[in-house]
């Protein structure tokens, strides 16, 4: 009997797609720096498969571990045998992907404008494409699209110019760079509306656009982001493979030329930090890297992450305070107040390496050295319940929050243009 090919591609399509049926989220408590000494060496084995969601990096800290079920009774043993206290974060890993998958179905529709997209669920990467273009054409006088360059699968790059005149300094934000942190595309297309939005009708962003340009990347990743929605839901890196190795992708958010290769970066190409073979390797990073020097008067830049709810600012690869640390803090915490103004979420503030790990190849720690005084990067919610899978209905609530930190940000710099 021959099969409709329909039929053989829907197949393919359902069975292709990782499964995650019974693997389990650790979270893990350790007591002291022998227990996160023991955790780093679990993670080096790469038999267990395991993927680690928050690094073991000090006691401090939560170590967060995605386990798949195989692996599941070895490392529970482990752990008791280390006497290191773990509690199940998330029972069923699946449960959550597929109730996200039902959501997203359910409300799937086809809008004719940006008025009818559905800003409170996950989207694919043709959906955002298409958002993309309907604001552009929507709101010609205010925004154009702009291509920086084309991902390593030959996607575009597609940034949002939000300007009202020629020759202004700018400010960039992206979302997205790491391919699973969902909500941070979604709050990506949430604050472009705003923009629109607001322009004209909110006195301060009206004073920001007609003295600045504001540049944003949604989808920053497109190869990665494309992958979790066909292949794969939690893969963090991009597509492009490494020679001589059966892992694909690099880590972009270790890619930059801000000490590359250093520790908080892996050399191993499995590893979900791999730094890749050399700096700006990825077409996504070096499109960023070429656009921000061909620019040359970017004041701010703002990379969106998800999560654990934190601010952050330089430097990441070394113990050395950045020159501007106390403007950079005494900011950071300004727009954390005011991010919890609306729903009265926490977040923690700080530099990279002082308030998580020391991270080399970062993108605002290269940002900072380009001389982009105002470089953050945010984790956006939330503290480990969900993980990289937040429920859609908190994507508005956290787009909400971090605009109001996103304006805190953004008028600083206007009001303070060096």
């Amino acid at each position: 009997m021959r099969v409709p090919v329909l039929l053989t591609a829907l197949f393919v399509a359902v069975f292709s797609r990782e499964a995650f049926v019974g693997d389990q989220v650790l979270r893990i408590t350790a007591k002291n720096d022998k227990q996160i000494m023991i955790l780093r060496e679990l993670a080096e084995l790469e038999n267990l498969g395991l993927d680690f969601w928050m690094d073991p990096v000090k006691v401090d800290l939560p170590v967060d571990i995605h386990v798949p079920f195989d692996s599941l009774q070895d490392v529970k043993s482990f752990l008791l045998s280390n006497e290191i206290e773990y509690s199940v974060m998330i029972p069923d890993l699946q449960d959550l992907v597929d109730e996200e998958q039902r959501v997203m179905k359910a409300r799937s529709v086809q809008p004719r404008n940006t008025d009818g997209y559905d800003y409170a669920n996950y989207h694919t990467l043709n959906e955002i494409n298409s958002f993309i273009d309907m604001l552009v054409a929507e709101n010609p006088n205010l925004v154009s699209k702009i291509v920086i360059g084309q991902s390593y699968e030959g996607r575009p790059l597609n940034v949002l110019k939000f300007s009202t005149g020629a020759n202004r300094p700018g400010i960039w934000i992206d979302t997205g760079i790491h391919s699973r942190e969902w909500v941070t595309q979604a709050s990506g297309t949430w604050f472009a509306k705003k923009i629109v939005t607001d322009y004209g009708r909110d006195p301060a962003l009206t004073a920001i656009l007609n003295t600045m340009d504001i540049f944003l990347e949604i989808v920053t990743n497109p190869d990665g982001y494309a992958y979790t929605h066909t292949n794969d839901r939690m893969w963090r890196k991009t597509r492009k493979p490494n020679p001589g190795s059966t892992c694909v992708g690099v880590d972009p958010n270790r890619n930059w030329d801000a000490g590359f290769g250093g520790s908080g970066a892996s050399n191993n190409p499995c590893s979900q930090t791999y730094h890749g073979p050399y700096a700006n390797s990825e077409s996504e990073v070096k499109s960023i890297v070429d656009f921000v020097k061909s620019h040359g008067n970017l004041k701010a830049f703002v990379s969106i992450h998800s999560y654990s709810q934190m601010l952050l600012y330089p430097y990441g690869y070394t113990m050395s305070p950045s020159n501007d640390e106390a403007e950079l803090h005494e900011l950071a915490r300004k727009a954390i107040t005011d991010l919890a103004s609306l729903y009265g979420t926490r977040y923690t503030y700080g530099s990279i390496i002082d308030t998580i790990y020391k991270a080399s190849g970062t993108t605002v720690d290269w940002t900072y050295e380009q001389g982009i005084k105002y470089s953050y990067t945010f984790e956006l919610r939330d503290t480990g319940y969900y993980g990289f899978l937040l429920p859609a209905n908190q994507i508005i609530p956290t787009a909400q929050e971090t605009w109001l930190a996103l304006m805190t940000i953004m008028q600083h710099t206007k009001d303070n243009l060096y």
